[in-house]
């Protein structure tokens, strides 16, 4: 089993000269939460981090701060397929197969948990296709015409994707090949192959630090799972 973290993005809506991946949350880099997550599962084999080609930071952090299960690849592309589908590459030439299970997460949902991980592992690792971490949609769900309410739609069936997003990488590889660069996640391209991946309950604090305000609300959370882990009030 291998974990891919495509990471070759520039965080323009984030608010920020740095890459956001690099911006302090709780006193480390965000990426550093999501890889300490994922080297903490046992399970998996090797890691890669995909980075731009000119990136020059990602190779110092993992060696300060100690994430030996994971190799950095230059090889991200402009678009967040182009990246992952650059990691399957990678990954199996270092001595991937194609059958192998492979996570693919968002360096900026530096929320997962090691647990999450499991859970997904767990559900999808006798699955004929793979599967997704998703959040069962509880808002109430409008479509806009001309930025006014075109109607309500219904949530019943509705979920929020997240990563990580699980799959064989051959099967992987061929669907992302065939979908194209449109699609923005690898669910999305296993889909257009008319195949229905797995949903895997998980939470809303497993979001996506997109926006400046979500660092906030990052770190706070950091902060209340560090006083709940040491008793602390």
């Amino acid at each position: 089993m291998y974990a891919l973290i495509p990471c070759a993005g520039t965080g323009a809506r984030a608010g920020s000269d740095e890459p956001k991946q690099y911006r302090d949350v709780a006193g480390i880099p965000l990426v550093i939460h999501t890889l300490r997550a994922f080297n903490a599962i046992s399970r998996i084999k090797q890691g890669l981090i995909v980075v731009a080609p000119d990136d020059q930071v990602m190779q110092d952090l993992v060696q300060k701060f100690s994430i030996p299960q994971f190799k950095v690849a230059g090889v991200g592309g402009a678009q967040r397929s182009d990246s992952v589908l650059a990691g399957l590459n990678t990954l199996l030439a270092l001595g991937a197969k194609p059958e192998d299970w492979v996570l693919v997460h968002d360096a900026a949902r530096c929320l997962i948990t090691p647990l999450q991980i499991n859970s997904l592992i767990d559900a999808v690792a006798e699955d004929s296709v793979g599967g997704l971490l998703a959040q069962p949609l509880t808002d109430t769900l409008k479509s806009a015409e001309r930025n006014r309410v075109g109607s309500t739609v219904s949530r019943a069936d509705k979920w929020l994707a997240q990563t990580p997003q699980m799959f064989r990488i051959g099967p992987l590889k061929r669907a992302i090949e065939q979908a194209g660069s449109a699609v923005t996640d690898e669910s999305s391209a296993m889909e257009w192959m008319g195949l229905h991946p797995l949903l895997v309950a998980c939470d809303s604090h497993n979001f996506k630090v997109t926006y400046a305000q979500d660092f906030s609300l990052a770190e706070a959370i950091f902060h209340m799972r560090h006083k709940q882990l040491h008793g602390k009030h």
